[in-house]
């Protein structure tokens, strides 16, 4: 169950050089519980190099990131436990059904908020296609697949890299309210968009880089 207690992600200072070219410098930027955060910007202006940065996968090369004001390095790998982050790849098994790539992560995480790979399919509109070969699944079908990983762990922090592509009107209701619960119950999210992002209820802050 997520802590009813108030997190923040703090980053300060942060710089990202890929390829001798700075993608950004001097970044800082905060999140607490409830609050929803939007990374907006060109192609190649290093999007994807923050959110990973931010989940821990990725050194800056200059500042810090904090979770509750200790430096994510000092977790010893256990700040992975308060994040959940699907990147711009899905990250699934074409050759597998949905529900064994879900069984697959659930056997794989250190936490668990005892939802079943169906349950979580079902929230993100895949009801009936859990044993499907995800390699029939439409593009749109495959990303629900990849997004419904979230639901199986009680991570607070949710990080999303363009979290609608492909997805279509349908799947994007889906989407929606999957995200208004995680807000409602405390959650906290940051994403990567290129396309308006709209959480009924929910105020979404914007950050250019």
């Amino acid at each position: 169950m997520m802590s009813n207690e108030t997190s923040v992600l703090r980053a300060e200072g942060l710089e990202c050089i890929r390829n001798d070219m700075v993608l950004f410098r001097d970044l800082s930027l905060a999140v607490s519980s409830g609050e929803v955060l939007q990374v907006k910007g060109p192609n190649g202006c290093g999007k994807t190099s923050l959110l990973r940065i931010l989940c821990g996968l990725a050194l800056p090369n200059e500042g810090v990131v904090y979770w509750n004001d200790k430096d994510i390095r000092e977790y010893n790998g256990e700040y992975v436990q308060h994040v959940n982050y699907v990147g711009h790849h899905n990250g699934i098994k074409v050759e597998l059904t949905p529900a064994e790539n879900l069984h697959v992560s659930n056997a794989l995480s250190t936490t668990h908020n005892g939802a079943s790979p169906e349950q979580a399919l079902q929230q993100f509109g895949l009801y009936g296609y859990e044993d499907t070969p995800v390699r029939k699944l439409s593009s749109g079908q495959k990303r629900r697949v990849a997004l419904s990983r979230l639901l199986l762990t009680h991570a607070q922090l949710w990080i999303l890299d363009e979290p609608y592509t492909s997805v279509d009107g349908a799947g994007r209701s889906f989407i929606a309210d999957v995200l208004k619960s995680h807000m409602d119950a405390g959650g906290m999210l940051i994403l990567v968009s290129h396309e308006p992002v709209s959480i009924p209820g929910v105020k979404i802050r914007e950050m250019a880089l």
